[in-house]
């Protein structure tokens, strides 16, 4: 069903200041719309109450404006960076109405439709925020009540980038209108404002809220931030609810494995079903976050050190002198290199071995040396054998770079290169076969085809999903989201909208409870019996009337009113029109209903019955109210001025107005007087006496 309701608060100027422009959202209790303050020239959201649900409230509790405006002050006077400030308040057309601070960004819920879950640091950043805001609420006396995604709002991350949850700034909403409503719902004894979802147990059990109670719905919150659920689910709201008053919310890890202890730790201690093994209150459950987020971020780094460190201990086996490079053996003992070394005492002297193996030295002086070249060979023979394999060891390399130029332009070029390729291929991995992916929400599919196609991308379709405020088979979202990292030549999944959730209330009058829940059921709706009542026309026990009426638009899980027939009333109404009022009074309270007269001008009697409500025959109770319509008599007519005109003249006109006329004396005269006088109100029907002469 693609029908959209137009809004008629569009455009409209709320208190001469407030420009609505957009309506954001629609929730159970009222409609959020982003407006423009005309006097500071500045955005704002401004959330204003449903009249049905007004209504309700005020039914219960006739001080309702005046506690919602209390509230609002006390809110407006909580400055927190994470709450959502108020700035104003007031009424519309009887409809109480809060401006707030308009944050740019999603809410929770959102983000969750989108990423589905989240990664413990995330969650737990969103959480940090969430808890500071609460916090700061619960220190000035205040209990929020309503703690859930869809009231948390995740603004744009300070430092940019798609995706960036940890640094994202989080604001709380709804602290007042949560504290106005439960309250008339406490004067009322109705039931307690609460999401089903993430209610406490002493919510569902004791009807009280605290500090704890919040405790208990950001536990919830954080466990669907994990695992991209809530822990009870039910066909039926009090299913849920009663979920949590008799079972212990488990662990994420259980549905996510890999989620660390701690951070399993943390979510049964804020979700205990018993408010006194919980955190006192969202600071003290704001340490415990805190220092998890330390824990998790030490684990994290001692992990990466111990990967970059660690390597596995191996039994090595010693490897004999004989068989090691020449470059990697132990240097001999200085005594040896001293023996074996050659030394020279004068510049025409030169030490030699005998020729026998160790025999001691023999000096020769004079003369040149008897073996030169053989020499220099041994020496080029013994400086290559203390070089690494290729002859291109550490020392013999920076000699080669000393001695030779082009070895050292060599050797940069082959390092240039090096890191250039390196450069190249680390960009090409980290960014360079990346693509900014388009933003196509809002588009159609046409439109987003096109788009992809001129950015070298193709598109993919996932189901769709119902949405308030995006058209049907526009683009409601994509992945990854607009803006963020994409492949070159990669692909975007699409989601398209089905438009606004509508269904219409079905027509299940004249049929029992039973019939009319299952129904009901079917068209995503919740029954909800209003006071039965007697009905002429339907038997007991079957359904009279539905508010709002059969074939009325509604949203999944709206409320329907369901009246039931008590069969026919026990009195039957008798005929009193035509009777004199008096007389009918009598009638009517012989059988203890009770009259209401009310007068009216008629051509009718005076005192007569002219009609009654209900008509004769209807059934009703006892004490009833039978409105009746009696009766003033005909309206008075004025007399004309006869005198001194001719007597036949004056009788046509006379009989013209009704009045029957009385001649005296000449009927062809001039009449002399008249009886009443000219100008006299009387009745119709009062006798004129004209005297002619």
């Amino acid at each position: 069903m693609d029908t959209q309701v137009a809004d008629s608060l569009l455009g409209s100027l709320i208190d001469g200041r407030y420009r609505i422009r957009a309506r954001v959202a629609r929730g159970g209790m009222a409609t959020v719309y982003t407006a423009t303050d005309e006097r500071l020239e500045r955005t704002v959201a401004l959330k204003i109450i449903h009249p049905t649900q007004l209504n309700d409230v005020q039914g219960r509790d006739a001080g309702f404006l005046d506690r919602f405006t209390d509230e609002a002050k006390t809110i407006a006077r909580l400055t927190h960076p994470n709450v959502v400030a108020v700035y104003d308040q007031g009424t519309h057309l009887g409809l109480p109405y809060l401006v707030m601070e308009y944050v740019r960004g999603r809410t929770l819920r959102d983000v969750l439709a989108e990423r589905r879950r989240l990664n413990p640091g995330e969650a737990l950043a969103i959480l940090e925020q969430m808890l500071a805001a609460i916090g700061a609420a619960h220190r000035a006396g205040l209990v929020h009540r309503d703690v859930k995604p869809e009231n948390v709002l995740v603004a744009e991350a300070p430092t940019g980038g798609a995706g960036n949850l940890i640094d994202s700034v989080v604001k709380v909403a709804d602290f007042g209108l949560a504290q106005a409503v439960q309250a008339s719902a406490e004067a009322g004894g109705g039931q307690l404002m609460a999401t089903v979802a993430y209610v406490a147990p002493e919510l569902v059990t004791q009807g009280r809220a605290d500090p704890r109670t919040d405790v208990y719905s950001a536990g919830i919150v954080l466990f669907e931030m994990l695992t991209g659920r809530v822990p009870y689910d039910g066909d039926r709201p009090a299913e849920v609810a009663w979920q949590h008053v008799d079972q212990d919310v488990p662990p994420p890890s259980q549905s996510v494995p890999g989620v660390p202890a701690m951070v399993d730790d943390l979510v049964v201690r804020a979700t205990r079903r018993d408010p006194g093994q919980r955190p006192t209150d969202a600071g003290a459950l704001l340490s415990d976050v805190q220092v998890v987020r330390d824990d998790l971020g030490n684990a994290s780094a001692n992990t990466a050190v111990l990967r970059q460190l660690a390597q596995p201990t191996m039994a090595v086996s010693p490897v004999p002198e004989a068989e090691r490079p020449s470059w990697a053996r132990l240097p001999e003992p200085k005594d040896r290199r001293d023996r074996s070394a050659p030394r020279r005492r004068a510049a025409s002297s030169t030490v030699v071995r005998s020729a026998a193996a160790g025999g001691p030295p023999v000096i020769a002086s004079g003369g040149a040396d008897p073996a030169p070249a053989r020499r220099r060979g041994v020496e080029r023979s013994r400086a290559k054998s203390t070089e690494p394999p290729g002859g291109a060891g550490p020392g013999g390399l920076r000699d080669r770079l000393a001695e030779d130029p082009r070895a050292r332009l060599a050797a940069i070029a082959g390092a240039l290169v090096f890191l250039l390729l390196l450069g190249v291929g680390g960009w090409w991995l980290g960014a360079g076969r990346y693509t900014v992916a388009p933003s196509m929400v809002g588009l159609d599919q046409a439109q987003a085809q096109a788009l992809a196609a001129q950015r070298g991308l193709t598109i993919s379709v996932a189901d769709p999903r119902h949405d308030e405020t995006i058209a049907r088979d526009l683009v409601l979202a994509q992945d990854p989201p607009g803006n963020g990292r994409v492949v070159r030549g990669g692909e975007i999944v699409l989601t398209f909208s089905l438009g606004p959730e509508r269904y219409e209330v079905p027509d299940v009058v004249g049929k029992t409870l039973d019939l009319a829940r299952v129904d009901l059921e079917k068209a995503q709706l919740v029954l909800e019996q209003a006071a039965d009542r007697y009905d002429d026309n339907l038997p007991a026990g079957v359904v009279a009337a539905v508010d709002p009426p059969v074939g009325t638009e509604v949203q999944a899980g709206d409320v329907v009113k369901v009246t039931v027939s008590k069969g026919r009333a026990p009195i039957t109404v008798p005929n009193v029109v035509g009777l004199n009022v008096d007389e009918a009074r009598r009638m009517l309270e012989e059988l203890k209903l009770e009259p209401l007269v009310a007068s009216e001008e008629s051509d009718k009697p005076k005192d007569q019955v002219i009609s009654q409500e209900p008509a004769d025959g209807a059934g009703v109770e006892e004490g009833t109210e039978i409105k009746l319509r009696v009766s003033e008599g005909p309206p008075a007519i004025v007399v004309p001025r006869m005198i001194d005109r001719p007597c036949q003249e004056a009788l046509a006109e006379l009989q013209g107005l009704g009045f029957p006329v009385r001649v005296d004396f000449n009927p062809n005269g001039t009449v002399r007087y008249q009886t009443p006088n000219d100008g006299s109100e009387v009745p119709p029907g009062t006798e004129i006496v004209i005297g002619c002469l």
